[in-house]
């Protein structure tokens, strides 16, 4: 695992409608309970992806910034997300080699988190580097 995927089916401008390009925002997203909570931690890297019909891809990315914590009965993972310019196309992901194979391809309706591996978190970033964010490698 190089990068954690967390899956919204809400496009930026309604997760939070002050939120522009190249800014950064915190928020908390809902995970469902797995073992992959217990191996989410701060500061490793993260990537929003938004899916359905409106420009599905990866939106936004950043960091986690905190523990998994319970809210309103659920847990959800603080993070704080950069929105990219322009979104990386679920299409382009798809036809690179690289990427293809990811689990948000194979099984859309898996749910959150899900995860790149190295190879695959590298096909996002080739596509664009942030000013700031640096790839996390355990």
């Amino acid at each position: 695992m190089a990068c954690w995927l967390l899956k919204s089916s809400v496009v930026p401008g309604v997760l939070a409608t002050a939120w522009g390009p190249g800014e950064e925002l915190a928020l908390h997203r809902c995970v469902r309970p797995s073992y992959r909570l217990g191996l989410m931690a701060a500061g490793q890297p993260c990537a929003l992806w938004v899916s359905g019909r409106e420009r599905p891809g990866v939106h936004a990315l950043g960091t986690v910034s905190g523990e998994v914590e319970d809210r309103d009965g659920q847990p959800a993972v603080p993070v704080r997300l950069r929105l990219l310019a322009e979104p990386i196309d679920r299409s382009e992901l798809l036809a690179d080699p690289a990427f293809r194979d990811a689990e948000v391809l194979r099984m859309p309706a898996g749910s959150n988190p899900s995860w790149l591996s190295a190879g695959q978190y590298d096909a996002v970033l080739s596509r664009v580097v942030p000013a700031g964010l640096r790839p996390w490698r355990p």
